[in-house]
């Protein structure tokens, strides 16, 4: 595992970190698959792990826990997430942050978070959603004051809405953020053009999210590919969105290096951006962990190469099924 600093906070952490979304609310996730999986990465130097208390309930949290129980001598980050008080993801424009992410609600969820993690500090604290709207009231910033003051919290974080790179880049340069969770991938690739420079100027860490598309980048979809009732994808993947995802997958298979997956090329991808401190893909099972370890041995992909992937860059707009 490579190495790389998270911002100005100098934590030394793997350049692949672990989703955990996935285990936690997924349809086919199963507790046992998902604790070896997470035993392996710890041993292959994965110390960065993202959840949420959204995430199955508090499901994936303490699952984290029984890790970090079980490997108290290695310094394992934790990052977990604040859900939205009116539980509406992405947030909506207008909506006032006391409705959303209320003092008494915020800390009322950090207990939750510690409990379930089985810790008094949590590592990351981060908003499930944001806008940069909120910080003119300057509630979030006497929250995370006193969040830090107090030792709850070492570090805070936001994670942005789907498709808004931009909405955020006032938190970076108001010094509210230790960290930015954004959505980065050979499609996605609009984080570039200002959130990237933002967080470099201000020593701000990047998290990048979603490396395989919500799994498209991996190649395995079709267009007669379906989820069971309740899994998120089948809302996401939609007839519109799945039909139009399958036709640009198809477009990159060209470029897949010989003896390379497509899941390698992109998350090689991502890592080849040095502004990039951890990216998390989400690793349910034993055979995803080895692989998006070997990417990270691999190292950056070839310049011609990337300059190539550039070209499929998709820049899309929310819509009511990109939450």
């Amino acid at each position: 595992m490579r190495f790389r600093t998270f911002g100005r906070l100098g934590w030394q952490v793997g350049e692949v970190g672990y989703g955990m979304w996935g285990m936690g609310g997924w349809s086919g996730s199963d507790d046992k698959e998902s604790i070896a999986s997470l035993e392996l990465a710890a041993s292959k130097g994965v110390n960065f792990y993202d959840t949420a208390q959204a995430y199955g309930d508090g499901r994936s949290e303490q699952l984290l826990s029984r890790l970090v129980a079980r490997h108290s001598g290695k310094r394992i980050y934790n990052a977990t997430k604040v859900p939205p008080k009116n539980r509406q993801w992405p947030s909506r424009r207008g909506v006032p942050v006391g409705h959303v992410f209320p003092r008494a609600y915020v800390r009322e969820y950090v207990d939750i978070s510690c409990s379930n993690l089985g810790v008094d500090t949590i590592d990351l604290l981060q908003l499930h959603v944001w806008e940069d709207d909120w910080l003119a009231s300057g509630e979030l910033q006497r929250t995370v004051a006193e969040l830090k003051r107090e030792g709850s919290i070492r570090a805070f974080g936001i994670s942005l809405n789907r498709w808004e790179p931009w909405n955020g880049i006032k938190a970076v340069q108001a010094g509210l953020v230790d960290s930015v969770q954004v959505i980065y991938n050979i499609f996605d690739q609009a984080p570039e053009d200002e959130l990237f420079a933002a967080c470099r100027d201000n020593h701000v860490a990047v998290i990048a999210r979603v490396p395989f598309d919500e799994g498209s980048l991996v190649g395995n979809l079709t267009s007669s590919t379906t989820w069971p009732e309740g899994d998120w994808r089948s809302t996401y993947f939609v007839p519109e969105n799945l039909t139009a995802t399958i036709a640009r997958v198809e477009a990159l298979r060209p470029l897949v290096p010989e003896g390379s997956t497509m899941a390698e090329m992109s998350l090689r991808f991502i890592l080849s951006n040095p502004d990039v401190s951890t990216v998390i893909p989400g690793m349910r099972k034993m055979s995803n962990v080895e692989a998006n370890a070997a990417a990270s041995l691999a190292g950056p992909l070839p310049a011609d190469l990337i300059a190539q992937l550039r070209a499929h860059r998709w820049d899309r707009e929310p819509t009511e099924w990109s939450q």
